[in-house]
């Protein structure tokens, strides 16, 4: 990102529960599914600006053997239908422990979606309730932008260098970016 006066995101990526999605532990059942408010309208907003748009998620449910990866399909579908159609999806399966790259904080997730969309991280923001969905935006070269629920620790909050109050004020934010 050469200067904040220039930056137009190209795809603006979500973290899934306690983000786009009221968060249910573990969730394996697309009837629990339930948007936080506001989200199809800012969804919806970005896809009307022709900014491209997907979900980043960590679902270490399937490697504790909680949930499925099918059933994370169906809450994922679930998601799209009530959301909107989504650009690109990634989700991590691992537990904490399993070292793997792609588990947010690290960036794994998120150089994917660049490369699936054909863009470099420089131009991807990441939106998210918790200090990993931040700090693997920032792992990755793209803007974090953190929008705190109950559950996110204060430490998180002091930690991040963009925090929003909800999803539209967020993307409020990465507009005025540019």
């Amino acid at each position: 990102m050469e200067s904040s006066a220039t930056f137009r995101p190209r795809v603006v990526l979500f973290d899934r529960d306690g983000t786009l999605v009221v968060d249910v532990p573990y969730n394996g059942d697309p009837g629990r599914v339930r948007p936080v408010p506001g989200a199809k309208a800012v969804l919806d907003g970005l896809r009307a600006d022709g900014i491209a748009t997907g979900v980043i998620t960590n679902q270490s449910g399937i490697a504790r053997g909680l949930v499925t990866a099918d059933d994370v399909a169906r809450v994922n579908a679930r998601v799209e239908e009530l959301l909107g159609p989504f650009d690109v999806w990634e989700v991590c399966p691992h537990a904490e422990q399993d070292g793997c790259t792609c588990r947010k904080p690290a960036p794994g997730m998120i150089h994917s979606a660049c490369r699936k969309l054909g863009i470099d991280e420089s131009e991807a923001a990441l939106i998210g309730d918790i200090g990993a969905d931040v700090g693997a935006a920032e792992a990755a070269g793209a803007t974090g932008v953190l929008v705190p629920t109950p559950v996110t620790r204060a430490e998180e909050v002091a930690a991040a260098r963009l925090v929003a109050s909800d999803l539209a004020a967020a993307v409020g934010m990465l507009q005025g970016m540019y």
